[in-house]
């Protein structure tokens, strides 16, 4: 008990970091609810029992016992409705705008908190400090103060820009250009793999030079760090859908807080951090095409504006309820697996 007190405040930081994230996501829904004249009888925060909640004029605000999702439940969204506000009268358009928005928020909250980490901290010059002797970088005719300018056709303006490229190259020579005594000098590496930490290195530290950044430089930052965590998210996916990635690497609610505490531990901007990269992944799993998940009304959206020909709706709520059944599942063993045998980090 005694471990657990000190822990408290970084454990509620943690709550309300993953509860921002949820909240931003639901809201973007019932924003364009709203702005497409769409009935919401709940706007609930949370899963499982109820705790409490606020009655609005025609929605009720609710905080539910599993601070786990939440959702925004339209007027005929699981099935047709004579309402003309229902969900379900409205355009594939319009349609399209509510299950959308949640992501797009969710993307807009990343940029949002990776511009004040940006202009709170800056950034990491990919400027090289320490060289492993008996590496490839060593090898290769790398040089301590050598700034990294490029890999291939890939500008590394950032420290952590670089050394992603190095992660994803799977062990393939690569092209570096650095700058070294106001001369730009091309080297050519190849990254090697390292098994305790399962992946690939060339064998330099980072000098640890930082660069301030101005407002428009943190903007710039923000959306930068956004679209390198989504293309890393795409990849994480597509990998796990290949079979390529082990179970020990996937987390779930209980890693999600174990990690987020202890980034909170860690500093605040640190948990602003962590926050962003969750948002930008929270996003991008929603619009995987599945049933019950945003992606899976988007696709379903699409194929309707594309083929002019409109999917049945008690159909697609029983689709959308079987999905949804099936991620509870899902949930469930995440969860077992994640008390059972925790993520290590």
């Amino acid at each position: 008990m005694g471990s657990i007190l000190p822990n408290i405040p970084y454990i509620i930081m943690a709550i309300l970091a993953f509860s921002l994230l949820v909240i931003i996501h639901e809201l973007g829904h019932f924003m364009m609810c709203k702005l497409n004249g769409v009935k919401v009888s709940e706007f609930s925060l949370g899963m499982g029992p109820k705790l409490f909640g606020i009655k609005g004029k025609e929605t009720e605000y609710l905080i539910k016992a599993f601070p786990v999702g939440g959702y925004v439940k339209m007027e005929g969204e699981e099935e047709s409705s004579s309402d003309p506000r229902s969900f379900t009268n409205k355009t594939p358009v319009q349609k399209l705008s509510i299950v959308s928005a949640g992501a797009i928020m969710n993307l807009i909250l990343a940029v949002f908190l990776f511009a004040i980490v940006g202009g709170a901290k800056g950034y990491i010059l990919p400027i090289v400090g320490k060289i492993v002797p008996n590496s490839p970088a060593m090898n290769a005719g790398l040089k301590v103060g050598d700034t990294i300018t490029k890999v291939g056709k890939v500008k590394t303006d950032r420290w952590d820009e670089f050394i992603n490229v190095v992660y994803a190259s799977k062990g393939e020579s690569m092209n570096i250009k650095v700058l070294r005594d106001s001369k730009l000098i091309d080297i050519s590496l190849k990254p090697v793999k390292n098994v305790k930490e399962n992946r690939y290195i060339i064998g330099i530290f980072v000098s640890g030079v930082e660069k301030k950044l101005n407002f428009g430089e943190s903007v710039g930052y923000g959306f930068s760090q956004t679209v390198d965590t989504a293309k890393q998210t795409f990849g994480f996916f597509g990998s796990l859908f290949k079979g390529q990635v082990s179970g020990s690497d996937v987390g779930g609610p209980i890693s999600i807080m174990r990690i987020s505490t202890k980034a909170a531990q860690t500093g605040f901007t640190t948990l602003l951090y962590f926050t962003a990269l969750m948002s930008v992944q929270l996003g991008i799993f929603n619009i995987i095409p599945f049933p019950a998940l945003d992606g899976g009304w988007i696709f379903m959206l699409l194929f309707e504006i594309i083929s002019g020909k409109k999917l049945d709706d008690n159909k697609v709520g029983t689709i959308n309820y079987i999905g949804f059944m099936f991620l509870m599942a899902l949930m469930v063993i995440i969860v077992i697996k994640d008390i059972v045998s925790p993520l290590k980090f």
